[in-house]
C-alpha cells in the first residue's frame, strides 16, 4: 500500500552492515561508560562514608614502650601542645635507610634541645605495615633516645604513605608539626628555613590576637603550612632523568595545576610543616591515603584560606625509591577523585 511504513526489522535489513556495526559499538561503549561511572562515583562516594565515620571514630591506638612494655595511649591533634616541635616520620621497609635518617635527625635535634632549653622535640616514625625489620630498629631508636622523645605507631597493614602521615599528624604533640622521609633525602636542618618562616607569617597574620598572647600560643592559634620545594633543582633533574620520565612528570605537574591551581611549585616534596591549628583542619578533612595526598593538603589549604609558603631545601636523590612508572597512572587517578569528589560536593571539607 503506497505510503505505508515499512516494519522496522524490514527497514534495518536495508541499513548497511557498517552502520548496524556502528551503532552496536555505539551502544557497547556508552553501556561500558556509564558501568565506569557509576563504579567511579560509588568509589568517591565510599571514601566520603569511610572518612566520616574515622573523624567520628574513638582512637583507640597506642604507642608501646619497650623498655617497660607498657603501652602509652596516643595523644590527640585536639589536644593542647605539650612540645615544641613534632617530627613525623612514615616508614615502609625501610630497616636500610632508617638509621643514618633517625641517627642525623635525633643528633640535630639534640643539638638543638642543649643550645635551648625551651626547644621540646619528639619524633613519631609511623611504620605502615612493613614486612621487614623497620619497626625493630625504629625501637631500639627509643631504647635509646626513651618514649618520651622517640615514638612507634604500628598501622598493622600497609594503608598508604598519606595515611602514615595522617595518623602521626593526628596523634603529634607540637607547636609545630613536620614531615619528613625516612629516607633522610631532604637534610634535616633545613627545617630551620621552614620554621623561621612560619615565624615570620605567623607575625603577619597573628598580628590580631591579644598583645599579651605568648609567641607559643600565637604558633598554636595560627594557620600557617610551609612546604619544602625542589623546584630550584628542576633544570639538573631535568638534565639527567630520561626522556620519557620528564615527559610523564611534566604532564603530572600540568594534571596537578589543573587540579589544585597554582601557587605551590613543587607539590610533592615530603618535607611539609604546619602550625597546630592548621594540622588539625588539614589531616581531619584529608582523604587520600597514598601518593597524592600532598595535592589534596594544597587543595585544601586553598579552600580553607590557610596561609601558604613554599621554601626551597637541600635535596638528594637516595637509592630505593618506591615510586614505579605506574605509579603515575595511580597518582593521575587519585587527582580525578580530588577534582571530582570535592568538586561536585560529595566530599565535604569541615572547618
Amino acid at each position: 500500500m503506497a505510503g505505508a511504513a515499512w516494519p522496522l526489522p524490514f527497514a534495518a535489513d536495508f541499513l548497511p552492515a557498517s552502520l548496524s556495526l556502528t551503532l552496536l559499538l555505539a551502544s557497547l561503549v556508552a553501556v561500558l561508560g556509564l558501568g565506569i561511572a557509576a563504579v567511579f562515583f560509588e568509589h568517591i562516594r565510599k571514601i566520603g562514608c569511610m572518612h566520616s565515620l574515622e573523624r567520628t571514630a574513638v582512637s583507640d591506638a597506642f604507642f608501646e614502650d619497650p623498655g617497660s612494655l607498657k603501652k602509652v595511649p596516643c595523644p590527640s591533634i585536639f589536644d593542647p601542645a605539650e612540645k615544641y616541635i613534632s617530627l613525623i616520620m612514615p616508614a615502609y621497609n625501610e630497616e636500610f635507610r632508617l638509621p643514618e635518617a633517625l641517627t642525623e635527625t635525633l643528633n640535630y635535634l639534640k643539638q638543638r634541645s642543649v643550645a635551648d632549653k625551651s626547644f621540646s622535640y619528639e619524633v613519631l616514625i609511623v611504620d605502615d605495615g612493613s614486612t621487614d625489620r623497620t619497626s625493630k630498629v625504629a625501637f631500639e631508636y627509643v631504647k635509646k633516645h626513651n618514649i618520651d622523645n622517640v615514638r612507634v605507631l604500628l598501622l598493622g597493614r600497609n594503608h598508604g604513605k598519606g595515611e602514615a602521615v595522617r595518623k602521626g599528624m593526628l596523634h603529634a604533640r607540637g607547636e609545630l608539626l613536620l614531615m619528613l622521609d625516612a629516607d633522610g633525602a631532604t637534610q634535616v636542618t633545613d627545617l630551620a628555613k621552614l620554621e623561621a618562616q612560619i615565624h615570620a607569617l605567623s607575625e603577619k597574620v597573628g598580628s590580631s590576637l591579644a598583645p599579651s598572647a605568648s609567641s607559643s600560643q600565637r604558633l598554636s592559634d595560627v594557620e600557617i603550612a610551609v612546604f619544602g620545594s625542589r623546584a630550584h633543582l628542576e633544570k639538573q633533574a631535568l638534565a639527567t632523568r630520561k626522556w620519557y620520565r620528564n615527559f610523564l612528570m611534566k604532564g603530572f605537574h600540568l594534571v596537578v595545576l589543573l587540579t589544585a591551581g597554582p601557587g605551590i611549585r613543587d607539590t610533592q616534596c615530603g618535607f611539609k610543616m604546619f602550625t597546630r591549628s592548621a594540622a588539625r583542619k588539614l589531616f581531619t578533612n584529608i582523604r587520600l591515603k597514598r601518593w597524592c595526598f600532598d595535592v589534596e593538603i594544597v587543595y585544601l589549604c586553598k579552600r580553607l584560606r590557610i596561609p601558604m609558603a613554599e621554601v626551597s631545601v637541600s635535596w638528594t636523590e637516595i637509592p630505593g625509591s618506591k615510586v614505579r612508572m605506574t605509579s603515575i597512572l595511580h597518582m593521575v587517578f587519585e587527582l580525578l577523585l580530588i577534582r571530582v569528589g570535592y568538586g561536585l560536593g560529595i566530599w565535604k571539607i569541615y572547618s
